[in-house]
């Protein structure tokens, strides 16, 4: 996206999210100078796609877009515009994932959501490798991020009666997976994979866990495990 379109996308994202939310973000002022990294967060509602705009002042910021909004010329023209990628979530997308690869080596920030698709209770749910394969080729750190307050229910509700949101956007620490050793790559994946997404849940309020509740890995960063 070009510096234009990107203060445009801003200003009318900023605009909007102002009219109809209160938005807290904390701890994204801690991001170290990074020129390439990756932002794993929870999904949880439509919403979620706007923040990165509405945090980040960047106009390098890669937005992965499901192939089932791809049949809407409304989405198709947004997509357009942000610069987005469109990815078809059940077959191999050899050429999208090289595509958000060769933006991340170039300097992009890819926002992304490793469950792949949103979650109907607003909990964590089964996440999938494949995100997670793209942060670790491209050798970048991976920014934990938790939302609460945008889930789709909840914003048709609020909204209907006239109602702002109250949404929050929690950022934890930056890590970087290490290489994989040994030649099961397919569980080293997973196993990195479960570590993002613990690292998210250490993020969320303690209902919101989901999945990840009695994760060993969680337990640890939490305190609680030996």
């Amino acid at each position: 996206m070009n510096k234009m379109t990107h203060k445009v996308v801003r200003f009318a994202v900023r605009l909007i999210l102002h009219l109809i939310a209160r938005v807290e973000s904390v701890g994204f002022e801690y991001i170290p100078d990074m020129q390439s990294y990756v932002i794993a967060a929870n999904h949880i509602g439509r919403l979620d796609a706007a923040l990165p705009y509405y945090i980040l002042d960047r106009p390098d910021i890669i937005i992965i877009v499901a192939e089932k909004y791809q049949k809407y010329a409304f989405t198709r023209w947004l997509t357009r515009l942000i610069n987005g990628i469109f990815i078809d979530r059940y077959h191999a997308d050899v050429g999208a994932l090289r595509q958000t690869l060769r933006r991340l080596q170039q300097g992009g920030i890819l926002a992304m959501t490793p469950e792949g698709t949103r979650s109907k209770s607003g909990n964590l749910i089964e996440a999938k490798p494949g995100g997670i394969y793209l942060a670790w080729k491209a050798g970048v750190p991976i920014l934990p991020a938790a939302l609460t307050g945008t889930e789709d229910a909840m914003v048709r509700d609020r909204l209907k009666h006239f109602k702002r949101l109250d949404i929050k956007a929690v950022a934890g620490k930056p890590f970087t997976l290490p290489p994989v050793e040994g030649k099961d790559r397919d569980a080293t994946m997973q196993q990195y994979t479960d570590e993002v997404m613990c690292r998210i849940a250490a993020l969320l309020p303690e209902e919101r866990r989901g999945f990840y509740t009695e994760h060993p890995r969680l337990k640890e960063l939490l305190g609680k495990g030996s």
